[in-house]
């Protein structure tokens, strides 16, 4: 895959701020603008997918009420915390 240039702006504060990291990891500022660009897209991307795939599982009519949600988090860190909840709402049971 090849490269092309990209010129963007960035403020001083910003700017020297990549620049002193650069120094500490010794690597050019532009890699390491670049990697992180690349790993906002690729977050940015997962969190889409996420997204979808929620969408999708709640298109299905299937969901985990909020009183179950609620009574396995507030049993955290105590004596008696109990299981991840299970499904409790279908479409039959509504």
């Amino acid at each position: 895959m090849g490269t092309s240039p990209y010129s963007i702006r960035l403020d001083d504060a910003l700017r020297q701020s990549l620049e002193r990291e650069a120094e500490i990891e010794d690597r050019p500022p532009t890699q390491l603008a670049v990697r992180a660009i690349r790993a906002m897209l690729e977050a940015k991307a997962a969190k889409r997918s996420a997204i979808e795939a929620a969408l999708e599982q709640a298109d299905q009519g299937v969901f985990i009420s909020a009183e179950a949600m609620n009574e396995w988090i507030e049993s955290w860190d105590t004596e008696d915390e109990v299981s991840a909840p299970k499904v409790d709402i279908t479409p039959s049971s509504t």
